[in-house]
């Protein structure tokens, strides 16, 4: 009966020892998985190239990314039309071609261009006889051998020819013809239509042969020296633009070559879209610029100074961010931290802690210490 008893006794004590120990292991592996803190060695510290600092002010603007498009602003689109009329002779035009001031665009031919060279030049000699003809009876006139009906008769003639010679001769300046050095040798059917600026061909509407009328849009040209990014801003954010606000664009296939911009234009009108458009002005042009293409832009809204980390300090780890304070040599400890704005690859630390702020931090390959942090929870 006493062995009985005995060996009941030690299997009741082996069995409450058994399951202290479990406990304990439990509680252990608890404490361990929820801990806050991680020591690295030596060794890891340095393949891990972990560096520690310190918070630091840093100008920080907040930013708003936007896309749009290359525009091109009404006063450098140059519709070319022929004001008299005619067929269009001949051209070597096509879309996407360099074109400089005073270069022969096209030519047009028609029979009114040499009836209008031929009124101005009788014109201009009918002029001649009448002006000598209303100085000759304004003579007789103060004399008083020629009737006064006959003088105002010669001054009308005199008048009406001489505007009617200013008048043609404003048509033919219409087509690129100076009157003054028009002559009966000079005359032609042809007349040359001249560009009008430095640029490139935009559109070619019409083809050899055909008759233009005077509405009729021949070419479209391109002046690419204050072209224009087109930025989509929703309603929301609009009130964020302001004017003289810098920007930063980037083409799609060039994502890390930016273009200095600044805001020029802000539209007050809101599309189906609930959007409306910023309008930036290269501060210089791209070689590449054309218009249509479409670019991604970041518009810095304001500046500010702030408590700010590296990028590289911050790690993100269930749906929170974490920074990483040095509590002894090589210890650490993660405290859980607010962002805010982003720039230049600085994070703006919201914080109202100047203990916090005044710390050693991980500035450097947090997340090479979270990782380690989270072995140690799993062992």
């Amino acid at each position: 009966m006493n062995r009985l008893l005995i060996a009941f006794t030690g299997l009741l004590v082996f069995t409450i020892n058994s399951c202290s120990s479990k406990t304990e292991k439990i509680a252990a592996l608890e404490v361990t998985a929820s801990t806050t803190l991680v020591t690295l060695t030596y060794l890891q510290m340095k393949n891990a190239t972990v560096v520690v600092g310190r918070f630091s002010d840093q100008t920080i603007s907040e930013t708003l990314q936007l896309n749009g498009m290359v525009d091109v602003p009404p006063q450098n689109i140059v519709s070319i039309s022929f004001p008299l009329g005619g067929y269009l002779k001949s051209t070597k035009l096509l879309p996407g071609m360099h074109i400089f001031k005073g270069e022969s665009i096209g030519i047009i031919e028609d029979q009114a261009l040499v009836q209008l060279q031929q009124d101005y030049l009788m014109a201009k000699s009918k002029l001649n006889f009448s002006r000598l003809e209303y100085e000759r009876q304004k003579s007789l006139n103060e004399t008083k051998t020629a009737a006064d009906k006959i003088f105002q008769q010669a001054q009308s003639d005199y008048e009406n020819t001489k505007l009617q010679v200013l008048g043609l001769g404003e048509k033919l300046r219409l087509i690129n013809i100076n009157p003054d050095k028009l002559s009966g040798n000079s005359i032609s059917r042809m007349v040359s239509i001249p560009s009008p600026i430095n640029g490139f061909v935009s559109k070619v509407n019409v083809n050899i042969g055909k008759y233009v009328q005077p509405q009729d849009v021949l070419f479209e040209l391109i002046n690419p020296t204050d072209l224009h990014a087109a930025l989509t801003v929703f309603e929301k954010d609009l009130n964020k633009i302001k004017q003289g606000q810098k920007v930063e664009i980037y083409f799609v296939d060039e994502p890390d070559k930016k273009y200095e911009a600044e805001v020029i234009l802000v539209t007050k009108n809101i599309d189906e879209n609930r959007s409306g458009t910023i309008h930036c002005h290269f501060e210089t042009l791209p070689g590449n610029l054309k218009p249509g293409m479409y670019i991604n832009a970041t518009v810095h809204l304001s500046n500010s100074i702030v408590k700010a980390l590296p990028e590289d300090a911050v790690v993100r780890y269930e749906n929170k961010e974490w920074v990483f304070i040095e509590k002894n040599k090589n210890q650490f400890e993660s405290v859980p931290v607010t962002t805010g704005k982003r720039n230049n690859g600085w994070i703006e630390i919201i914080t109202t802690s100047d203990s916090l702020i005044n710390k050693q931090v991980v500035i450097k390959n947090a997340f090479a210490v979270l990782s380690a942090m989270k072995n140690v929870a799993e062992d």
